[in-house]
């Protein structure tokens, strides 16, 4: 393939699945743009990304920008195959046009041959090489933070805020800067999704940085192992979420009617900073289990005649 390049300054699109209308972008997709990205910063050769709008509706976006702006295309990670990446050569088609580090499934198919340049990390035949995301550039660690969220309780009848809570609370984690991972109390020894002990909870709540709950025993459970929790009762004037923070002295609490962001980033900072601290000696005084609890007066009222 011939194309007309004339002595236009070079300026590169880079594509990939993640540039496509409809299409959502993988972590790994992401990651190996990132290091497309990385030499091609090293090479001083201006380019641009397009973005699926769905993934980034601010962003470049294919059907937003002119094809006669580039010389070059790449394409970059994904398998090489159907209509998507065949409009592509025809919209670009006086680009040079190279795919990297990409699968290869048929040869022979347009999508792959419409390519001036194929990199692949693999293919019938070439021999495999390592995925562009192992190389992608190291970035800081971010907090990977658990949320475990009610949606019954209606014994609180029209004290319930449970809905709006979940509404805002999920809306402001979602401008975050961390790990997400949902999770649940219950427990269940068919579903996969869920914990079947106690003890498996424990496990994975202990290896997070932080827990958001609006549930009595996300906030217990989560101390249990010295994780600090953010708390929001969801109840409208407090109700057993609240009593249970006070109960163990843990300060990280929100009110369902002072719900807001400042309030959710003041004690996102603190649980994340001094709360550790605080978190592991809540833990710690569970253990020497000083304080009584209801358990401790069962003998007592076992004890007791039984009145009348």
């Amino acid at each position: 393939m011939q194309t007309q390049q004339g002595k236009r300054p070079r300026r590169v699109l880079l594509t990939g699945w993640f540039s496509f209308r409809d299409r959502e972008a993988t972590a790994g997709d992401v990651l190996a743009l990132r290091r497309v990205e990385d030499v091609m910063r090293g090479t001083g050769i201006p380019y641009d990304v397009a973005w699926s709008p769905r993934f980034r509706p601010e962003a470049l976006h294919l059907d937003r920008l002119w094809p006669e702006d580039y010389t070059h295309l790449v394409f970059v990670c994904g398998p090489l195959h159907g209509p998507q990446v065949e409009e592509l050569h025809r919209r670009f088609a006086h680009c040079v046009r190279i795919a990297v580090g990409t699968s290869v499934i048929d040869p022979g198919s347009p999508a792959v041959t419409g390519f001036h340049r194929v990199l692949p990390r693999d293919g019938p035949d070439s021999e495999p090489v390592e995925d562009l995301a192992a190389r992608a550039p190291d970035v800081p660690a971010r907090p990977v933070v658990g949320v475990i969220l009610a949606h019954g309780q209606h014994e609180y009848g029209q004290l319930r805020r449970h809905g709006q809570v979940a509404e805002e609370v999920t809306r402001w984690l979602a401008s975050k800067d961390c790990g997400r991972l949902e999770l649940e109390t219950r427990l269940d020894t068919h579903d996969w999704h869920l914990s079947a002990t106690p003890a498996q909870l424990q496990s994975v709540l202990a290896r997070l940085d932080l827990v958001v709950t609006d549930r009595l025993h996300g906030l217990v459970i989560a101390l249990r192992v010295g994780t600090p929790v953010l708390a929001v009762d969801p109840v409208a004037g407090g109700a057993k979420l609240t009593a249970q923070a006070r109960a163990c002295g843990w300060p990280a609490l929100v009110p369902a009617e002072r719900l807001d962001v400042r309030q959710l980033d003041r004690w996102w900072d603190w649980c994340l900073t001094g709360g550790r601290v605080t978190a592991r000696q809540i833990r710690d005084g569970f253990r020497e289990g000083s304080v009584p609890d209801s358990a401790d007066r069962l003998v007592e009222a076992l004890a007791r005649p039984v009145p009348g």
